[in-house]
């Protein structure tokens, strides 16, 4: 195990002065503090002034280290365990319905955010989708939006439930709804990565559609990706 890996270890237990985990580690606190500098400017551990019970004597208080949260939340969890468990519950305590009216209170706020967002796109539903895709990349959705002949595609890379949606629809359908709002127009969902694709595909169909002259079949998709 790298030191940087023990060090967190050891941090994980609680807040560590240099000289504590010199000792445990067999490393001198110089030594120790070299990694603890490294993971402080990485902001994987903050510095405080130790809290002494009782009269201190003289010097500087000793100050500890201790874990972020950014820290913490790059060690393993078990939050898509414990989320899928608990909609397991609502769902055999209130039902299917109960499950869709939590998904839909889950993307209230990202609904609102969204649509302060979108507030300068407009009326147009290609404009919406990639305002829209601008305001979803922004919180950690990776997406992009497409113009094709029908209409236009709005494309998630990253879904953040994506393993609790595998078994509850009820998320992607509340998701769907909240895209239908946001671009003013009936959506329609194609793929998930919920359900094993490789990204979230909607399709956003154009209100208006009008061929050039002398066009014939479909007129080749205009890329406008938003990242």
């Amino acid at each position: 195990m790298r030191t940087r890996d023990r060090v967190s270890e050891l941090l994980l237990q609680g807040a560590a002065t240099a000289t504590e985990l010199g000792q445990i580690l067999g490393l001198s606190p110089a030594g120790v503090r070299r990694h603890l500098d490294a993971m402080q400017a990485d902001g994987l551990v903050e510095c405080r002034e130790r809290l002494e019970r009782g009269p201190r004597g003289r010097g500087r208080p000793a100050r500890e280290f201790l874990l972020t949260a950014a820290a913490r939340e790059t060690l393993p969890h078990t939050y898509d365990g414990l989320a899928s468990s608990a909609l397991r519950w609502i769902a055999e305590h209130g039902g299917p319905a109960e499950v869709a009216a939590f998904a839909a209170a889950q993307v209230e706020g990202l609904e609102e955010r969204c649509k302060a967002a979108m507030a300068e796109a407009g009326s147009d539903p290609l404009a919406r989708a990639e305002a829209l895709a601008r305001a979803l990349t922004a919180e950690g959705y990776a997406a992009g939006a497409t113009a094709i002949a029908t209409g236009g595609q709005l494309c998630q890379h990253h879904c953040p439930v994506a393993h609790v949606a595998a078994e509850f629809s009820q998320l992607c359908e509340a998701e769907t709804q909240v895209i239908s709002r946001l671009v003013g127009t009936h959506v329609q969902r194609l793929a998930t990565i919920a359900n094993g694709d490789g990204v979230c595909t909607t399709h956003i169909p154009a209100t208006h559609h009008v061929s050039a002259p002398g066009q014939t079949g479909a007129r080749p998709s205009r890329q406008r990706i938003v990242r």
